[in-house]
């Protein structure tokens, strides 16, 4: 697992898109304060970008640094979560603008599986983390349902879990107001 991570790690500093695998379904990630990877992550999806892509940290302590006013309701919902929860928060900052949705907001998920955690832990930047899949297809809920389009789109792919095949599924997604409300956007 750790050459996957230096190896991914090498990709990700030079701008380059990964396809690798999350605590929730495989993802194609890159550096997500890289405009020109980002833009690379939404041609390979043949997705418009005004759908936002979802970021990965590996810790709730690096959310201050990308959303300038966190929820105090947020720090509840991460600490609560029993599943993988990706919360859309107001006010985005620190990333690539082509990855911040028309309303500011950003879509950000802490990961707590072993080689995403360690993988950002190591680049110490958000990473983009969106299916790996075209946009409108199925989402692959393991490495053999990834298409050859999607692996030959991508500059790295992951060894670690590729022989996985539990069925793996997307997280729950909410958005948080600024008053702290909350609206379900995916179970």
């Amino acid at each position: 697992m750790n050459e996957d991570i230096k190896k991914a790690f090498d990709v990700l500093v030079a701008g380059g898109l990964i396809l690798y695998p999350t605590d929730t379904i495989w993802g194609i990630g890159c550096d997500a304060t890289n405009e020109d990877a980002v833009r690379r992550v939404y041609e390979l999806k043949k997705r418009t970008d005004s759908k936002a892509l979802i970021t990965l940290l590996d810790s709730p302590a690096k959310l201050n640094y990308y959303i300038e006013d966190v929820p105090d309701v947020a720090w509840d919902l991460i600490e609560l979560a029993d599943k993988p929860l990706t919360i859309i928060y107001d006010n985005a900052r620190n990333v690539a603008s082509n990855l911040i949705a028309e309303d500011g907001s950003l879509a950000i998920r802490i990961t707590k599986e072993a080689f995403s955690q360690g993988l950002c832990n190591r680049f110490r930047k958000a990473l983009v983390s969106t299916s790996a899949n075209i946009s409108g297809e199925p989402s692959p809920s393991n490495f053999s349902e990834i298409s050859d389009e999607i692996k030959n789109g991508v500059d790295y792919i992951v060894r670690y879990r590729q022989e996985d095949t539990a069925k793996t599924k997307a997280s729950s997604i909410i958005k948080l107001g600024k008053s702290g409300e909350i609206k379900i956007i995916r179970e």
